[in-house]
């Protein structure tokens, strides 16, 4: 399992416990670029494998993935947790399937954000990181792996998975934070998801759409 960070002290430690209770037996890395609130001591006392790598987000998670010694592949964002059973349904998934993803549910209470998860899957469209993608490693190198884009990386990736290999939306359910929601609201945030998938699909320049979603953290 591969969980890129940057500044990420506060979250990262649960994310890999959870992981380790739920994906045994898998490996643990993280990429951390270069983070300055000791993310990197956290992840590596949870038990971690950590390297240093600066960049984006699609930079680190494949050069997570060129360590990574398994037949298979996830990608976990580091403020978000596996369900119970993930392991065994990743494993029956990809006896049949290139790759797969989560649904998604946010760590708020609201009925707006509970609703969030299924309302994305309808009208947006793709999987995003946030879902836990998970893909073999054949398919993966088959692909080559994540386009270094600063934005819309994990939507592009996606896309080519799903072209080029059957893929599998599992029935269980990720839990990620709704930081970004808290933050800046519900209905901006997620207007400006949609506007930024929209212009990327009409071919606006990903360095452009990233100023247009800078990082939470």
């Amino acid at each position: 399992m591969i969980i890129p960070t940057l500044r990420e002290a506060d979250t990262v430690a649960r994310a890999i416990s959870t992981t380790r209770q739920r994906l045994e037996p898998f490996e643990v890395i993280v990429v951390d670029a270069s983070s300055d609130d000791g993310t990197r001591e956290v992840a590596e006392h949870a038990g971690a494998r950590v390297i240093d790598i600066p960049g984006s987000r699609a930079v680190a998670m494949n050069a997570g993935a060129r360590v990574a010694r398994g037949d298979a592949l996830l990608f976990l964002h580091a403020d978000t947790t596996l369900p119970e059973g993930a392991g065994h349904s990743m494993r029956q998934a990809l006896c049949d399937c290139g790759g797969g993803a989560f649904r998604i549910r946010y760590d708020d209470g609201r009925p707006i954000l509970r609703a969030l998860g299924d309302l994305r899957l309808r009208f947006l469209g793709p999987v995003y990181g946030d879902q836990a993608i998970f893909v073999t490693r054949a398919v993966y190198d088959q692909i080559g792996g994540y386009r270094p884009l600063p934005i819309m990386e994990d939507y592009d990736f996606a896309l080519r998975l799903r072209r080029a290999s059957n893929f599998v939306l599992l029935p269980l359910y990720v839990e990620t934070a709704a930081r970004r929601h808290r933050g800046r609201g519900t209905l901006a945030t997620l207007a400006r998801m949609w506007a930024i998938q929209w212009l990327y699909r009409f071919g606006v320049s990903p360095d452009r759409l990233a100023r247009m979603y800078p990082p939470v953290r």
